[in-house]
């Protein structure tokens, strides 16, 4: 299996747009590091931006002159600066699909294919963003629990990066699920029971192992914001704009919402006229938890 690599864009007029992160639930600031819930009432944890620092400087015509990839949209992701090297991520085609539109009664429907990640996955853009950060805080080892396409992604991404990589996955997982996390040089731990204990399990290791960067867990306020990279790339897409509805998978609901939250940092750096746009979410019937 090749990976593509490529160095991420020199962005000489580049001004970070983060600014830390606060508690979704009671807003209280927290400096950035590796944590994901707040002291103060054990809130969840997410990434801010100074948005009005970001709208003097990003412009359409900046962002079209950088390369196709996951970084062009810097300003808006939880770094301090875009890492020097890293997967080929992002910028994925967006397409027609007019038969289906017809057949849906729509006047038009576009696809947005992240299959062509390097791992075949959008999870390629969260760890972008963990991975980026886990260097920047001096980790060694980038850690998941995964039941596959994030597996992949964590031994691509580590690979790249000159990290080690450590995948929990539970043990009756079928073997085809964790090959290419195999074939990539990461090291896989089978661990008895389902994927909730693994992932408990995960977060259990975070704390006991200072040089683990569990990106679902200790990284997950930086790894959870690279999902909104998509809604920056639709929108360029369509030509500036957002579209009127979107329909993504649910699953854990983190790139369901995020796609919302991309369209409106957006607009709030001027970059889209306010969105108006109706978020449907889909889920397999034998497994529905929202």
């Amino acid at each position: 299996m090749t990976i593509a690599a490529r160095s991420a864009p020199t962005t000489t007029s580049f001004v970070p747009g983060f600014a830390g992160l606060a508690c979704a639930a009671c807003g209280t600031p927290a400096p950035a590091g590796p944590r994901f819930v707040c002291h103060r009432c054990f809130g969840p944890l997410e990434a801010t931006y100074d948005h009005a620092r970001v709208a003097e400087t990003l412009s359409r015509e900046a962002i079209a002159a950088r390369p196709r990839a996951l970084w062009r949209f810097a300003e808006l992701l939880p770094v301090d600066e875009p890492p020097p090297d890293g997967l080929a991520v992002g910028f994925s085609p967006l397409l027609p699909a007019p038969r289906l539109a017809a057949r849906l009664g729509l006047r038009q429907l576009w696809i947005k294919d992240d299959s062509r990640n390097p791992t075949l996955s959008f999870k390629d853009r969260n760890v972008a963003i963990a991975a980026a950060r886990a260097r920047q805080f001096g980790f060694e080892t980038l850690a998941c629990a995964s039941t596959g396409n994030l597996a992949a992604s964590v031994a691509a991404t580590a690979a790249v990066s000159g990290m080690k990589a450590v995948v929990l996955v539970p043990a009756d997982l079928e073997p085809a699920k964790i090959a290419q996390a195999e074939a990539l040089g990461a090291r896989v731990a089978r661990i008895d029971g389902p994927y909730d204990v693994v992932n408990r399990l995960c977060l259990e290791l975070s704390d006991e192992f200072e040089g683990w960067a569990v990106v679902n867990v200790n990284l997950r306020p930086y790894y959870s914001e690279g999902s909104k990279s998509v809604a920056f790339e639709v929108a360029e897409q369509l030509g500036w704009r957002a579209p009127d509805a979107v329909v993504a998978p649910i699953a854990s609901g983190s790139l369901y919402t995020k796609l919302r939250r991309g369209f409106d940092e957006l607009a709030a750096v001027g970059l889209i006229e306010a969105p108006n746009t109706r978020h449907i979410g889909g889920q397999p019937a034998g497994c529905g938890p929202v």
